[in-house]
């Protein structure tokens, strides 16, 4: 079953909320390789005005990757995961993500292209904390079509 070029528009339900952890901060960023003290010592944080240790910008993608699940997920959409790739993403930082967020994502599904057989499918995270943008996180995925 090809991808459903019929979703494109479609906006997924809120997530329950991702508790963001200094913890959590501390084990990616050392995962990345990002040194910046702010992302494991709270004083340094607080020097630059943050209430607690801030995330490194692509901490997102554990939250957005949580919420493009559900179209990965969602038999309506005809996705195989055995055929996904990931192809690209980005973000658009509001404010950083900061130890005791709960971040709350809705999808937005923007596009799906065909080429070639292959589905190119667009989607938008927008993660908020109390209601209030913290970034935006577009992903593309590459479904594979059945080439045999």
């Amino acid at each position: 079953m090809p991808v459903n070029e019929q979703s494109v528009g479609r906006v997924y339900p809120p997530t329950a909320p991702y508790g963001v952890s200094a913890a959590k901060i501390r084990e990616f960023a050392e995962a990345v390789g990002a040194p910046d003290p702010a992302h494991v010592d709270a004083a340094a944080a607080q020097a630059l005005g943050y209430r607690d240790v801030i995330a490194p910008p692509t901490f997102a993608v554990l939250i957005a990757q949580q919420c493009d699940a559900q179209f990965v997920t969602d038999p309506e959409m005809g996705v195989d995961f055995t055929r996904v790739v990931h192809g690209q993403q980005t973000f658009v930082h509001h404010r950083p993500l900061t130890a005791g967020d709960a971040v709350v994502g809705v999808l937005h599904v923007d596009a799906v292209k065909v080429v070639a057989g292959n589905a190119m499918v667009t989607t938008r995270t927008e993660l908020t904390v109390d209601d209030q943008p913290v970034c935006t996180s577009t992903s593309m995925l590459v479904v594979r079509g059945d080439q045999s």
